[in-house]
C-alpha cells in the first residue's frame, strides 16, 4: 500500500468560506467512492493556527504505484485539482506502509 498526502497552504487573501474554495473542498469530498482506486479516502481543513501550519489536508492511500498514477490522472482527481491550482499551493508525500 502507499499512503499519499498532501497538504494545502491558501494563497496570501484567500479565505476558506470562499466560493471557490468550498467548490474545492467538495471536489476533494466527493472523489472518495468515485475514484475506484483509493482504498482510503479522508479530507478536512485543519484545527490548528500556527505560522508554519497548513490549512487543508488529504490522508489517503492506494493500492500500488499503479493505482496511484491511475489516480493521479482520473479525470475527477484532475478537475479537483485544477480548482486548487486557482487559490492554493501544496505539498505531497507519497510512501509505502
Amino acid at each position: 500500500m502507499i499512503r499519499h498526502l498532501v497538504l494545502f497552504k491558501l494563497n496570501e487573501g484567500v479565505a476558506r468560506d470562499e466560493a471557490r474554495v468550498a467548490a474545492g473542498v467538495k471536489a476533494f469530498e466527493e472523489l472518495d467512492g468515485l475514484v475506484p482506486e483509493l482504498r482510503f479516502w479522508e479530507c478536512a481543513w485543519n484545527i490548528t493556527d500556527r505560522p508554519i501550519a497548513y490549512d487543508f489536508a488529504i490522508n489517503s492511500a492506494v493500492e500500488d504505484a499503479d493505482a496511484l498514477k491511475r489516480y493521479l490522472e482520473h479525470p475527477a482527481h484532475q478537475a479537483a485539482a485544477a480548482q486548487w491550482r486557482e487559490f492554493a499551493t501544496w505539498v505531497i508525500a507519497d510512501y509505502p506502509f
